[in-house]
């Protein structure tokens, strides 16, 4: 069995890449993305016949160069690292839509923002008429808080 394993170490160092590819998947930083490729290039060291130390010497190596400059690059054009980026409903905030249901002084009504319906309740506790544009101002859970513009 070990003289199999052995003689299709390329087999295993394909698993190894995929196993990693689907750990990246779960952490999306494109740290383990680099031990696959890596991967790969042992996978091609032990399809070549090279020895089990040479193919280790391929991973370590290109393990390293893709630490260097694949994750780099990925992290720049895929993940923007725009500091304090506002995402889901918090996106909202400062962005104008109409009324769509009355909001009556003490209640809620409907507001809609890019065609999506969205509780809301108004700012001042006046009453907001259907048809009027009003401003997100503040959120609290999935009910915006909304003010007349």
């Amino acid at each position: 069995m070990i003289e199999y394993f052995l003689e299709n170490m390329w087999q295993l160092w394909a698993i190894v890449a995929v196993i990693c590819l689907i750990l990246e998947l779960s952490s999306g930083d494109f740290f383990i993305i680099c031990f696959s490729i890596g991967a790969v290039f042992a996978a091609i060291g032990a399809a070549l016949s090279l020895n089990f130390y040479w193919q280790l010497a391929l991973f370590a190596l290109f393990t390293v160069v893709a630490l260097f400059t694949v994750r780099p690059i990925a992290l720049r054009y895929l993940h923007k690292n725009e500091p304090n980026k506002p995402s889901n409903a918090d996106a909202l905030l400062g962005r104008t839509g109409r009324v769509t249901e009355s909001i009556p002084a003490d209640g809620t009504g409907y507001v809609q923002i890019d065609g999506d319906q969205w509780r809301a309740v108004s700012s001042t506790k006046t009453p907001i008429d259907q048809g009027v544009s009003v401003r997100v101002v503040g959120r609290e859970s999935t009910i915006i808080t909304v003010e007349t513009l």
